[in-house]
């Protein structure tokens, strides 16, 4: 089995950002929402370490999908059940997508600023630097990590358990606990099941990939 080592070291940055914002931030959600559980398991911080399993981790490495330690909290600490768990549900998501968007950022700036030097007669030391191959590497470890982002944020919305989506879609239908719980049982089989075929098969299921390729191609034609 052959591995692109390049690809992989250039996506490592935007893995370990994303996936530690990820929890972090449903950890900080469910805090703010009046449960403690995961500030007692420390999980209220931005230490990769704290937040990634190693299986799933080596998962995303090498498989292409994968996970990380899921935050726990407790819903009878919660004001308004239902509501609260759409709130942290979302909370990962949407903390990719922002994090995602600052990245495209920081890739349209740069071509701003490329822009604008080639114009300019006095731009040999910021062209050299722009240009420079250790600076070309970091915009390379951006992009890698923009799309990586996009791609958690699509891929965590869609309603299949134990995603996120699920979740939310959850909160929001007045399912009896038990059965609710069945359908989680029977949900994370089927997911891993869909990424093994996609991932083997070639059979598209899920489109991530193209959907990240257009918004990425939108943001930054």
């Amino acid at each position: 089995m052959n591995f692109d080592w390049q690809r992989i070291l250039l996506s490592l940055p935007g893995i370990l950002m994303g996936l530690t914002l990820h929890e972090y931030c449903h950890a900080m959600a469910a805090y703010r929402l009046g449960d403690h559980t995961a500030r007692e398991q420390g999980r209220l911080s931005l230490n990769p370490l704290i937040h990634i399993d190693p299986i799933g981790f080596l998962f995303i490495i090498f498989a292409g999908f994968g996970w990380a330690k899921p935050v726990q909290f407790n819903p009878g600490n919660l004001r308004h059940v239902r509501r609260d768990k759409a709130i942290i549900a979302a909370a990962g998501p949407l903390s990719n997508l922002v994090l995602a968007l600052a990245l495209i950022a920081i890739i349209k700036a740069w071509y701003a600023i490329m822009a604008s030097q080639a114009s300019s007669e006095n731009s040999a030391r910021i062209i050299s630097i722009i240009y420079s191959e250790p600076f070309i590497a970091f915009i390379r470890i951006i992009f890698h990590g923009a799309a990586i982002n996009l791609g958690l944020f699509i891929f965590n919305l869609f309603p299949i358990p134990p995603l996120d989506g699920s979740h939310i879609v959850f909160s929001g239908l007045n399912l009896e606990p038990e059965t609710e719980h069945q359908i989680m049982k029977l949900g994370a089989p089927l997911l891993f099941i869909i990424l093994i075929i996609q991932n083997r098969a070639g059979i598209t299921i899920l489109p991530i990939g193209r959907m990240v390729s257009d918004i990425m191609g939108l943001l930054i034609p």
